[in-house]
């Protein structure tokens, strides 16, 4: 059994609205490292990854708010990342805004070839000629994949981090008009609420964990809690109502976990200015450990 390396990226620059920062603390105040070590997993905890304020600099370019500084740390967060998988061990990423899947991906691609699975309510596929709002947490899936502003498209000096047939969104439900053409001509596999309504988690995470594993090394999972119903995961930036729901969110991990095939794990959008006691930040560590084994049996 691999070691667990928690690696918290406490940034709100890519979106706009504050409090995702607090996230990382939030999911270790709700007991992630005693949850994991109870399922027998070896557990270090790196700390957090320096990350500037917004009081400290100005948004900049319009289309690519705060880009520099969002660059600076997915930079130094994706050699933490590689450095762990050169290790052996499986890096667990706390954010954040999902921005920082930038970052993390490049990390994990640097050593292995990966697949991808995009747990989030929204496509986060623009870049600078399509976004609506100028936030990067939009832009981080279309940047990984080689689409968008260089200093974001060629993090870690390469790109793109994954081939786009080994790529799986899931649980999208609210999607800009020209993400949602850009994403219809990718060959990325789209799974939306309707699809998941239709045929069932089950059905989409297999056809799903097919794709991503099909050539590659592994599977990186990029778990936006806002793909959960807000409901369930009231704690979140942007609430789209309509997502998952609790066992759904839970078997799509309990599915990834039993490929074995997991390479790294990553948790963003936890707003805990917005949680009700915490609640949204007990259930990402809830998901984190059936990503990492546990079983109702």
């Amino acid at each position: 059994m691999a070691a667990v390396q928690i690696i918290g990226v406490p940034q709100d620059l890519g979106a706009n609205r504050r409090g995702v920062d607090m996230g990382p603390s939030a999911i270790r105040y709700a007991g992630l490292t005693e949850r994991l070590r109870q399922l027998g997993h070896t557990v270090a905890d790196l700390g957090n990854i320096p990350v500037k304020l917004h009081e400290e600099h100005l948004p900049g370019s319009e289309r690519l708010h705060y880009l520099n500084e969002i660059v600076a740390t997915n930079e130094a967060l994706a050699k933490e990342v590689a450095a762990v998988v050169e290790a052996g061990d499986l890096p667990l990423i706390l954010g954040g805004d999902h921005s920082t899947a930038i970052g993390s991906l490049a990390g994990v691609a640097a050593v292995k070839r990966c697949g991808i699975i995009w747990l989030d309510a929204h496509g986060d596929f623009n870049t600078e000629e399509t976004t609506t709002s100028g936030n990067i947490h939009g832009m981080s899936l279309a940047a990984s994949l080689g689409r968008g502003a260089e200093p974001l498209v060629s993090c870690g000096g390469f790109a793109p981090k994954a081939k786009e047939k080994n790529v799986a969104v899931i649980g999208a439900r609210d999607l800009d008009d020209e993400e949602r053409e850009a994403l219809r001509q990718s060959r990325i596999s789209v799974f939306t609420m309707q699809d998941i309504d239709e045929m069932g988690m089950k059905r989409v995470m297999r056809q799903s964990l097919e794709a991503v594993l099909e050539g590659t090394d592994g599977v990186v999972v990029s778990l936006d809690m806002d793909v959960l119903d807000p409901l369930e995961a009231p704690g979140v930036g942007t609430p789209v109502r309509g997502g998952l729901t609790y066992r759904e969110a839970h078997l799509a991990m309990e599915l990834i976990a039993e490929t074995e095939a997991l390479l790294a794990l990553e948790v963003v959008e936890v707003n805990p200015t917005l949680d009700c006691y915490n609640q949204t930040a007990k259930l990402a560590v809830e998901l984190i450990t059936s990503a990492l084994g546990k079983r109702i049996l």
